[in-house]
């Protein structure tokens, strides 16, 4: 009895979703943000909650702003975002959490972004500051020196 019971609310909170995406006109971007929200900790859905009874939900940008500078003022841990051109595997993620933890002296928190137009190398950002170690990065500062030798270049023959 208690399955069909529990088979019965999920069908209600998945059809009350689905019919208000599809008025909305975005059930699939629904369905993206649903499969994110099951990552959300208790104090985030909490929050958000209380957001929404309030009818406080033109604050989430602002709160969210401030969250983060309040994790920035915080040296206990840092949010670093590493960039790297492919998804990292266990060894690379440790190796660029230790490096990131050197960097800046604090237990790190990682975000990580896979973005092929780096080609390369790693991209690493964190407390208002950028370490950019990426192939692209490194190809822009041989066309920038080359183009400064050309350019500036003096009569040498």
């Amino acid at each position: 009895m208690a399955a069909n019971s529990e088979r019965s609310k999920v069908e209600k909170y998945a059809r009350v979703l689905f019919d208000a995406g599809v008025t909305a006109g975005r059930v699939g971007a629904d369905l993206v943000q649903w499969r994110h929200a099951m990552k959300f900790s208790p104090e985030v859905i909490r929050t958000i909650s209380d957001l929404q009874e309030a009818s406080d939900t033109d604050l989430v940008e602002s709160v969210q702003r401030r969250l983060s500078e309040l994790v920035d003022e915080d040296d206990q841990v840092v949010v670093a975002t590493v960039t790297t051109a492919v998804q990292m595997d266990k060894q690379l993620r440790e190796a660029a959490i230790a490096k990131c933890e050197e960097l800046f002296d604090a237990q790190v928190y990682l975000v990580e972004r896979v973005d092929p137009k780096i080609v390369g190398g790693i991209l690493i950002e964190g407390r208002g500051k950028r370490f950019d170690a990426s192939v692209r990065a490194q190809l822009a500062n041989v066309r920038k020196n080359l183009s400064g030798t050309f350019m500036g270049g003096g009569n040498d023959e």
